[in-house]
């Protein structure tokens, strides 16, 4: 039986990043292949939310074509935005940091230390401090040959400089990483994680896999954390790739199902998301129900961005951005198919310091590849 598991385990991951569908093996909520939207309610009295057949277009037509930024890149993965309107794009397999700005083009600022790049590990997320333009914190998400860590580095220019790992003893595999770094509005990083293939992580408090954890820029566990001693800020997570918050503070996580159900979540200090219990809406008690789910067919989402009035996810084997509607009672409209094919996998969207949202495509791994990929491409904000 064990053998067994291992195997499911192993083929399921391929559905993670965008590649070949793995075969059903079975799950505690039911599947069907349309996105669907509920409100966030763990409880057991929680009805299955209503299935909605997907739009293909924004409710308006945008204004403008979008902008290709940077071309011809080797397996970009994350994205973080400087003071200036530049951003800092890692490529996940070289190791490399690059800084991409609108008319001009990309400037290596740099490798970074003891990444071990392997199938879908390596250099992963990275975030700016909100302080940069003083401490010059940058700081990455990188597999090592033996954990997922998050290093420290300070720009000086366009040079990047190691400075110290400030934690460590994230579990790792080839897959399963999570990966993303962003921080909050309360000025502390929060670091996602994946389950590294091993489900019963994301139920143990002591593993730091299969979580998102919330930390000072020194690595501490941050002030406000549900366990004082602990950088954990929430569980049952399987492999979040998409952190985001709204204006008013609310927090938004994308995940990754297994054969059934991608979840865009609603995340809350000391919640449990479920994996490897649940998958999708369940109605249990103890456990968060996500604000929509998907067939894996139709997103396996890893970046994720959220405006004023909505959450944007880059799907990856859906080829699409999925524009999510949110209200501020808590609920979510129905999801609406953007730039279905015209990219193929997203793998990162983020919204720049002039309002454009800028999305990061993701061929040059488990894709097909087209003439200038990978790329980085702006949208105006008229997309918003």
């Amino acid at each position: 039986m064990l053998a067994a598991l291992t195997l499911a385990l192993v083929a399921c991951s391929a559905t993670d990043d965008g590649g070949t569908p793995a075969p059903s093996s079975p799950s505690a909520s039911p599947s069907a292949p349309a996105p669907t939207s509920a409100v966030p309610t763990p409880s057991a009295a929680s009805p299955p939310p209503p299935t909605t057949a997907p739009t293909t277009s924004p409710a308006s037509t945008p204004p403008a074509e979008p902008e290709v930024v940077a071309a011809g890149l080797d397996v970009p993965w994350g994205l973080a935005f400087l003071p200036d309107g530049s951003a800092l794009v890692t490529l996940r397999d070289r190791a490399e940091v690059l800084r991409v700005r609108r008319g001009a083009e990309p400037v290596s600022v740099g490798t970074v230390p003891g990444v071990a790049a392997e199938n879908e590990a390596g250099l992963l997320g990275i975030a700016v401090s909100p302080a940069v333009a003083t401490d010059g914190y940058v700081f990455v998400y990188l597999t090592a040959a033996d954990e997922n860590r998050v290093l420290r580095m300070r720009l000086d220019g366009d040079t990047l400089v190691p400075d110290v790992v400030v934690l460590s003893g994230i579990p790792r595999e080839s897959y399963h990483n999570g990966g993303r770094l962003a921080f909050g509005p309360d000025g502390y990083l929060y670091v996602a994680t994946g389950d590294a293939a091993v489900p019963d992580r994301a139920q143990d408090p002591d593993s730091l896999g299969g979580k998102i954890l919330r930390v000072t820029v020194d690595g501490a566990p941050a002030p406000g954390n549900p366990d004082a001693g602990s950088p954990v800020w929430s569980s049952g997570h399987r492999n979040v790739q998409g952190l985001a918050w709204d204006d008013d503070g609310r927090m938004f996580a994308t995940e990754f199902g297994q054969n059934t159900w991608d979840e865009l979540n609603l995340i809350e200090a000391g919640g449990n998301y479920g994996w490897p219990v649940v998958e999708g809406v369940a109605g249990e008690d103890g456990f968060a129900d996500p604000l929509a789910q998907w067939s894996p067919a139709d997103a396996s989402p890893s970046g994720l961005a959220v405006t004023a009035d909505a959450a944007y996810l880059a799907a990856l084997r859906g080829e699409s951005l999925w524009r999510v509607p949110l209200a501020d009672d808590g609920t979510t409209g129905e999801p609406q198919r953007l730039l279905a094919g015209e990219y193929g996998r997203l793998r990162t969207v983020a919204v720049a310091p002039d309002g454009a949202l800028w999305l990061v495509t993701s061929n040059t791994f488990r894709g097909a590849p087209r003439e200038g990929d990978d790329r980085v491409i702006a949208l105006d904000e008229g997309w918003l």
